[in-house]
């Protein structure tokens, strides 16, 4: 495969991301971007932060303590803030999901897309195998039947009834 090939290829992918992140809402574009936030390390320091400074603050001799242990306070808006942050990343989730989705939509019908044409390409071959006295090789048990057409619906109940049940 060509360098421009694979070139042509990774421009298109990108563009398909492109498409589906300009595709979000404004909302959508903000809870990401909290998600994101959510999810670093800055976050993470700026929580230690705070936590210190408000326990040193509400434990320290002759300071006004606005939340004297146990820090009822802290811990209110700690789980306020916990309800936040799974909500947000719940959503990030659920977009990203959709987009796997998508994807495996769309590999899904590349997929079948290529057996077809396999399947045809390997009739073909078959066929001039036999014009040039390969009649043997031709008609073989293994490539007689992959190059018949496949039957989706059979595979997809075969798997149904060979895979484990939860």
């Amino acid at each position: 495969m060509s360098q421009s090939h694979i070139q042509e290829q990774i421009e298109l992918i990108a563009k398909h991301e492109q498409e589906f992140l300009e595709r979000r809402t404004r909302a959508e574009c903000i809870s990401d971007n909290i998600a994101g936030f959510i999810g670093s390390l800055a976050f993470v320091v700026l929580h230690l932060c705070i936590f210190a400074v408000w326990i040193t603050w509400n434990s320290w001799p002759g300071t006004p303590h606005f939340d004297p242990r146990p820090y009822g306070l802290l811990q209110t808006m700690v789980a306020m803030e916990a309800i936040l942050a799974a909500s947000f990343i719940l959503m990030r989730q659920a977009r990203s999901s959709r987009r796997s989705d998508e994807r495996d939509h769309l590999m899904l019908q590349i997929l079948l897309l290529t057996e077809k044409e396999l399947t045809a390409l390997l009739g073909m071959e078959r066929q001039i195998a036999t014009e040039m006295g390969l009649t043997r090789t031709a008609n073989s048990p293994e490539v007689r039947d992959l190059s018949q057409e496949t039957s989706i619906d059979e595979v997809a109940q075969t798997i149904k009834e060979n895979l484990p049940s939860e």
